[in-house]
């Protein structure tokens, strides 16, 4: 089964930009979508981006304009490139298929959104 792993994360101010990265492992990654989740303390995990083989991404209302991901599918590696970041951005952060089907979640990546 391919497991994933999410790095990148740290402390960062407002307004100022991490990229995150989700290497997948064994087989690389599945051929449907990819997607981007967070959660943050007392609240349920929520989906942030997803993108797919083709290049298509969409975004949550949350992360449009601010976010980007992308793919090197050589690297067998996912990115989400955070712009304009807020401390409501602060949670942990996971990728997984899009959608998901196996409720398997990784470590995730601490982000976290302070002055």
């Amino acid at each position: 089964q391919v497991q994933f792993v999410e790095s990148g994360g740290g402390l960062v101010q407002p307004g100022g930009s991490l990229r995150l990265s989700c290497a997948a492992s064994q087989s690389g990654f599945p051929p449907g979508g990819m997607g981007w989740y967070r959660q943050a303390p007392g609240k349920q995990r929520e989906w942030v981006a997803r993108s797919y083989p083709t290049g298509e991404a969409y975004y949550a209302d949350s992360a449009e304009g601010r976010f980007t991901v992308s793919r090197d599918n050589a690297k067998n590696t996912m990115y989400l490139q955070m712009n304009s970041l807020k401390p409501e951005d602060t949670a942990v952060y996971y990728c997984n298929r899009a959608p998901v089907i196996d409720d398997s979640w990784g470590q995730g990546t601490q982000v976290t959104v302070s002055s």
